[in-house]
């Protein structure tokens, strides 16, 4: 089995066309916001990613394996919802509005000019049908934003007590 330890976000670094001669591997959300999983590349091999907790792959992303050989990461096509603005009478508030109601549900959101993508949920859907948005079920990649402290984690050494550089938002 390929160990791939070593991320290249987009394949920073390297040239475009060794990017595109790597092995792919594609990859639903789910899988791909996790930090250690095994998965089978497109040349057959067997791929056991071990990344650091907390990591999340997005596609064209590069996993580096120890030999030195490269896998390029896809996101796979997955059903989604797609949330729009009502044709006729929707405005763009309305988006903003649902996806402020969406993250506080702490749902991820792929957030884009004219439309939202979720994960399937007949509940959520009905949420925003009652805000006066449309929804549509799609197959295509989810690439969700990753929160507002993207890569932050608290597991260095201190307790929450201890200031560790967050904005003070309560004035005092």
């Amino acid at each position: 089995m390929m160990h791939g330890a070593r991320l290249l976000r987009a394949g920073q670094g390297l040239a475009q066309p060794l990017v595109h001669r790597a092995a792919t591997v594609t990859l639903e959300w789910d899988v791909r916001q996790k930090s250690r999983f095994d998965c089978t590349d497109s040349q057959g091999r067997r791929v056991g990613v071990f990344l650091s907790r907390g990591t999340v792959l997005r596609g064209g992303d590069v996993l580096v394996a120890e030999d030195g050989s490269l896998v390029r990461v896809i996101a796979a096509p997955q059903a989604v919802l797609v949330i729009t603005p009502e044709p006729r009478t929707g405005t763009p508030f309305d988006l903003t509005r649902a996806a402020y109601h969406l993250g506080n549900r702490h749902v991820p959101i792929e957030l884009a000019p004219g439309h939202l993508k979720i994960e399937p949920d007949h509940v959520l859907a009905e949420m925003v049908r009652a805000m006066g948005l449309d929804v549509s079920r799609c197959t295509v990649p989810f690439e969700p934003e990753s929160g507002a402290y993207g890569g932050h984690n608290h597991a260095g050494g201190h307790h929450h007590g201890a200031h560790h550089g967050h904005p003070d938002h309560a004035g005092g």
